[in-house]
């Protein structure tokens, strides 16, 4: 299957997304081939009147003004977005879609399960896209392509593929084939002498299976022993420095007290590559 439908979300408050990461999208949908969709959700903040908070600090003209800056931040980026898009042959949709501040992530996260994957560039700690990333990676059911920058454009380089012989590991395996099938180099790693499951050779049958995909990737493994899963790949890429991570995210609902894989949460964290994540 190709990704021809990809969304990516455009965050507009309190920042407006980078138009550099916008840039990187639309020159990574290209390579890849199918076509973009913008989702720019403006935010919304429900206050009630309040004589005291308005007559202090203003607290409903306050609330007016956020809601008209996200609204400009949206529609500025849809309209960067659209010329880009357009000119490179990829474009979808520019859709804007107004919701309450605190439900953004969970709106990103219902709108990207009608979607091949969804890109979510990464700013700043305070920005919230790491909660969007989070939500609609456990929330959509679809695969998501977290980016701090650094999308490939011109050709696809090295992928590597963290596996484990878990389901969410064999997920991420199948959902990324289309990009697998593009790279130029794929390595299917291995962190060995980190949890019983993960020992020597255990990566022969996903390569066996790649190549049945036509994908000639090889087996490559590291020695987790003495230190985190995240810290072991964390080396391992700052060694490599792959295009593109391809791994599975572990969780709980937000319902049972939500908590990230230790993989998952380091890499997400501060992702020295693209990461591409699947649940």
């Amino acid at each position: 299957m190709s990704l021809n439908d990809i969304l990516l979300h455009v965050d507009t408050y309190p920042d407006a997304t980078p138009p550099e990461a916008i840039e990187g999208a639309v020159g990574f949908v290209r390579l890849i081939g199918g076509r973009v969709s913008a989702l720019a959700v403006g935010v919304r903040f429900p206050v009630q009147s309040n004589r005291v908070a308005d007559y202090l600090i203003g607290l409903s003209s306050m609330a007016v003004d956020e809601q008209a800056k996200s609204l400009a931040n949206g529609q500025a980026s849809l309209a960067a977005f659209t010329a880009q898009a357009r000119d490179a042959g990829v474009l979808g949709q520019a859709l804007f879609e107004t919701v309450e501040y605190y439900a953004v992530a969970d709106h990103v996260a219902g709108r990207a399960r009608t979607r091949d994957l969804c890109l979510v560039p990464l700013g700043g700690p305070l920005d919230g896209q790491a909660e969007v990333a989070t939500s609609a990676v456990f929330g959509s059911g679809r695969p998501v392509l977290v980016y701090r920058g650094g999308l490939p454009a011109a050709k696809l380089g090295l992928v590597v593929v963290a596996w484990d012989g878990s389901r969410c590991a064999a997920r991420a395996l199948a959902d990324a084939l289309p990009i697998l099938a593009r790279a130029g180099e794929v390595r299917v790693l291995t962190v060995i002498n980190e949890k019983p499951a993960a020992v020597a050779g255990l990566a022969a049958e996903a390569v066996r299976h790649l190549k049945a995909h036509g994908v000639d990737a090889v087996a490559e493994e590291v020695d987790g022993k003495g230190a985190s899963i995240g810290e072991s790949l964390e080396a391992y890429l700052a060694k490599t420095l792959p295009d593109i991570l391809v791994m599975g995210a572990y969780g709980r609902s937000r319902l049972q007290e939500f908590i990230l894989g230790g993989a998952t949460e380091y890499m997400l964290h501060a992702p020295r590559v693209p990461l591409f994540l699947s649940h």
